[in-house]
Parts: C-alpha cells; structure tokens; sequence
C-alpha cells in the first residue's frame, strides 16, 4: 500500500510544486485548497499522470469544521495518513505596523498560525492512533528570522511562532516516531508577491542573496520531500533556510 500525503495550499506555488514531487516519490495525495478549484484541479491532473492517486480536499484552514471535514475525505478516501506538509499560509499588502488593523491580524494568524497548529493537531492524533509514526514539514519564512520591516512583519510573526510551534511539537511526538520539522523558503517566485501587492518583488529583491537570484517553489519543494523521505530519518525539531544564503 503506498504512503498517504496531505497537503494544504496545493493548488499553486510550493504546495503544487511539493505535490507534484511526492507523486514522484510514490505517494497517493491528498490536495487541499481553498479556492482556486482550477489550480488544484490542474495539479491533481499532473499527479495523477506521474503515477498518484488524488483526491482533492476544498477546505479553509482557518474554520475548524472546514479542517474536520478534510480529515473526514482523508479516513474515507485513504484510511491512513502518512505525511502532512502543513503549507497554507496568507500574506497581506505590504504595510507598516502603524497601519494593521485588527482584521488584518485576525485574518494572519488564523490561517498562518492557528489553522497550521490545529491542522497538525488532527494529523498527530491519526499517526498516533495508526502506530507508524509519521512526517509533518510546516512551511516558515526567512521572515521569521528577517522581520520584514516596513513590509510584512504581521506574516514574519507569524511564521516566528510556526517554528517554535515546530520545535515544541517535535519533542512532544518523538518518541511516537512521528518526525516533526519546518522549512524557511527565502525570496522565492511565486504567486504570494502578488498577492501582496508587489508582483515584481522577487526580481526587485534578488540581488540582496548572496547566491545573487531568486529561488524556485521546485527547489524548496525538493527540500519538504526531502525530509519526509527515509534519508531525513534522524532529522526533527529543526528548521531549515532554503534561501540562498539569505
């Protein structure tokens, strides 16, 4: 029986690249998303041509009941779970702290903190339960070390908090075999720029690395997949930077 991946935010960016890797690697997936059903049923699409089978999981992160009924399609359409990468996550234009209001914030921290933390949650209890351990890989940022200062500094705290949620869990779930690490994507190419109001920023930005470019969502995916593999086996607790350097 092939091993059983969950990912959220698959629809785009690093979650689509990671999706479409693990199909390599010989997963069958599970594919969250919130709202772009022709993105992840493109990426569905492409696992399932490289050898996955797929099964689409439409759910916000940041409603409980939402998180509940994707762990619902995963019992019924799997009946196991054997990785997550916990990588949906919002950002927001481009603003000084001065300037946040309270939704904003609300908005931040319920998808990047909370969602993340009670997705992961759910995932520990189905390891436990099945006894095979298992491998969460959240999705951080360089920001949570960089601040984003004038830019982002709501999204950097809370990608601080998701690696020290990383390191806390990690110690909790080691000795249930269940692997526990995060990854801190630098200036990459993606979708999130736009997102938050600056389309061009990863080219604008690119000379500050000291690999003097900007990365690609494949490159960081390649690390998630990675560390859910049997050649990361004595790795968790840690954080690590794909940021050329930065």
């Amino acid at each position: 029986m092939k091993p059983v991946m969950l990912i959220t935010g698959a629809s785009a960016g690093i979650g689509a690249a990671a999706s479409r890797i693990a199909a390599t690697k010989g997963y069958d997936l599970a594919l969250n998303y919130r709202s772009d059903d022709a993105g992840a049923k493109a990426v569905a699409e492409a696992c399932t041509d490289l050898g996955a089978r797929c099964v689409l999981c439409k759910g916000d992160v940041s409603d409980p009941d939402a998180i509940a009924a994707i762990y619902q399609t995963v019992d019924t359409e799997f009946g196991r779970l054997d990785a997550l990468i916990n990588n949906a996550g919002v950002v927001d234009q481009t603003a000084k702290v001065t300037e946040y209001t309270h939704a904003r914030l609300r908005r931040m921290f319920d998808i990047n903190v909370i969602g993340a933390i009670l997705v992961a949650k759910e995932a520990v209890i189905k390891m436990q339960a099945a006894g095979n351990g298992g491998v969460i890989v959240n999705v951080s940022s360089a920001a949570a070390r960089l601040g984003s200062a004038n830019q982002y500094v709501d999204y950097a705290a809370s990608k601080a908090a998701i690696d020290i949620f990383t390191k806390g869990l990690s110690d909790e779930v080691a000795q249930d075999n269940i692997r526990v690490m995060a990854v801190r994507p630098g200036l990459i190419e993606t979708e999130i720029h736009a997102k938050g109001g600056e389309p061009g920023r990863a080219d604008r930005l690119a000379h500050m690395v000291p690999m003097k470019r900007k990365g690609s969502a494949e490159e960081v995916a390649q690390a998630i997949i990675w560390l859910c593999t049997d050649d990361a086996r004595y790795v968790t607790g840690s954080t690590l930077d794909v940021t050329g350097g930065r």
